[in-house]
Parts: C-alpha cells; structure tokens; sequence
C-alpha cells in the first residue's frame, strides 16, 4: 500500500489513500526507467514524520523518494510551484495548468489509444463504468455511423440459407 504525506497538526503525516482507493497499476516501461534514473541520482530520503496509518499517530522515520533540495517533503505547494516550470517547459497549454489535468491526459490517452473502456475505469479507478463514460464520453472516438446493419446480417442469413 502507498502512502500520501498529507497535513496534520501543521506538519505533514503519513496516512492510507482517500476514500481507501488503494490499488496496483501497470507501470508503463518508459516510467520504470525513468524512475530507475531518478532513484539512481537522488535516493530515498528518511524523513521523520508522524504516521497515521495504524490509527495512533506514531513518529517515525520513512524514505520518501521525492523531496525538496533542503530534504523536506514534497508539499502540495511545493508541488504547485515546481508544476508551473515543469508545465511550460514541456509545454503544456495553461488553461489545462493544474496538476488534476495529469489525471485527464492520462485517461485520454488512453480513450483516444482504443483502450476498452472497462480498462480505462480500472486504471482511473472509478467505482463504476458510468462514472468513467459520464466523465469522459466526450473524448471517445467516435465512428461513422453504420447504417442498414439489421439488412447487412439478414441478407448474409439469407445467402447462406440459399448456398445450402
């Protein structure tokens, strides 16, 4: 299980995910690497935090592997600031600016890639396929519209009945 540094008591604590959303994703191989390469050049930083995974906060000491330059943990201001450099240089339009918009692009991705949309509703963990075509019916590629499909299976029934 994954654990979020979250407030607590004008600090930072460790605790379960929200709404116990807790699960495993594919790692995509480009990812894997690239965090290889990321734990290669800066390892696990300890960290001492309070841990509220039990249900009594505890204190302890935990590696975190992402971490300010002064070793603190990474807040979600931290995160903010850093987000907006990391967001222009790659580009990425401002009015899709927020972090959440990580969250959209991923599921595009995927809805655009031919994805079913069962596996999309897995991987954004959504609680029902309702949830995930709600949110998302808008980016589904959408297909020419067939007509005369019921003529097209009852002419080939009937070829068949005909060749016996």
């Amino acid at each position: 299980m994954r654990y979020a540094p979250q407030e607590y008591q004008g600090g930072f604590y460790l605790s379960t995910p929200k709404d116990g959303s807790a699960g495993t994703i594919d790692l995509d191989p480009m990812v894997a690497s690239a965090l290889r390469r990321h734990v290669q050049e800066y390892p696990p930083t300890e960290v001492e935090m309070i841990d509220v995974t039990s249900g009594n906060p505890v204190r302890r000491r935990v590696p975190l592997l992402f971490t300010t330059t002064h070793k603190n943990p990474f807040t979600d201001r931290t995160w903010s600031a850093e987000w907006v450099k990391w967001r222009e240089k790659a580009g990425w339009p401002k009015e899709h600016g927020g972090f959440h918009a990580l969250r959209h692009f991923f599921a595009t991705t995927l809805i655009t890639n031919h994805v079913d949309p069962k596996e999309v509703q897995r991987a954004l963990r959504h609680s029902t396929l309702q949830i995930t075509l709600e949110t998302y019916v808008h980016f589904w590629p959408r297909r020419e519209r067939r007509r005369g499909v019921v003529g097209d299976v009852l002419r080939a029934a009937v070829s068949r009945r005909d060749h016996r």
